[in-house]
């Protein structure tokens, strides 16, 4: 049998294991001098409670690897085949640390999704299409696809990125005082500005139309994805043509330890393109 195990920077929730087929491996955080589990120890309104009103930032850390060694050489004394599948590693350590430590196991096949949140969620569908067909040729569609993903959001506010030191403080400042809002995506696994646009709602029209642009398949779901509240997100979707509406799958409100990077508010689609 084949196990999968994905961390919690996919963002699929707890209560959505059996749906995905998956086991989770949770992140750490730090709230102050409080230790949490990603999507386990804190409720997403209460970590919000933190963030926003208390104006804590967390500090991110790896899995337990202890307990994650224990959790898959269970799934290979058993007969099991595992893939883990990790938040990119130009994002995390956590791809080198697993990879490591399971490099003598021919059991264990650690990908590194070059993404994160959604894109991880489209690997894990690709995955559960093609559960009849042997662990090499599942793990080539994967490595197919992984190009193809596009992560495209919008922070409402440029603080988070410049607290997490994905943004420098002149970029910050600069688009702080010209309300200038940069369309984020990832692109071979690193966090780049794709295009900067004056106002909300140019950026909003941006990547509505870029779903057009890039050819996004309509073989797979568009993820709509957003941190705290969806109504910017909503305000996105109406842009949207009508023939990808219905590709939408889920309105997914990001895990803390991806949340905190983009800060409340953030929005935008994971989406496969043909190309």
């Amino acid at each position: 049998m084949l196990k999968v195990f994905v961390d919690s920077g996919s963002s699929i929730k707890q209560d959505e294991k059996e749906k995905y087929n998956v086991e989770i491996i949770p992140l750490r955080f730090m709230m102050g001098e409080q230790e949490y589990l990603d999507g386990i120890d804190l409720e997403i309104d209460d970590f919000y409670k933190l963030l926003i009103d208390k104006k804590m930032f967390p500090k991110t850390s790896l899995p337990n690897l202890e307990e994650l060694t224990k959790r898959v050489n269970e799934c290979t004394e058993n007969g099991d085949d595992v893939i883990i599948i990790t938040i990119s590693s130009g994002i995390s350590g956590t791809y080198n640390a697993i990879s490591k430590l399971f490099e003598n196991n021919n059991k264990v096949n650690v990908i590194d999704s070059l993404s994160a949140v959604g894109g991880i969620k489209l690997i894990v569908e690709e995955i559960n299409r093609n559960r009849d067909k042997s662990v090499e040729e599942i793990i080539e569609k994967v490595q197919t696809l992984i190009p193809k993903i596009k992560i495209m959001a919008i922070p409402e506010t440029l603080t988070y990125l410049l607290k997490g030191g994905r943004l420098s403080r002149k970029e910050w400042l600069f688009g702080s005082i010209l309300n200038i809002k940069p369309i984020i995506s990832i692109i071979n696994g690193n966090v780049r500005v794709l295009a900067k646009k004056i106002g909300l709602k140019n950026a909003m029209k941006y990547i509505a139309e870029e779903l057009e642009k890039q050819k996004c398949d309509e073989n797979y779901p568009i993820i709509a994805s957003y941190t705290y509240k969806d109504n910017n997100l909503k305000k996105l979707i109406e842009l949207v043509d009508d023939k990808y509406k219905s590709q939408m799958s889920e309105f997914d409100n990001l895990d803390p330890v991806i949340a905190c990077h983009w800060g409340p508010n953030a929005f935008g689609f994971i989406f496969i393109s043909k190309d």
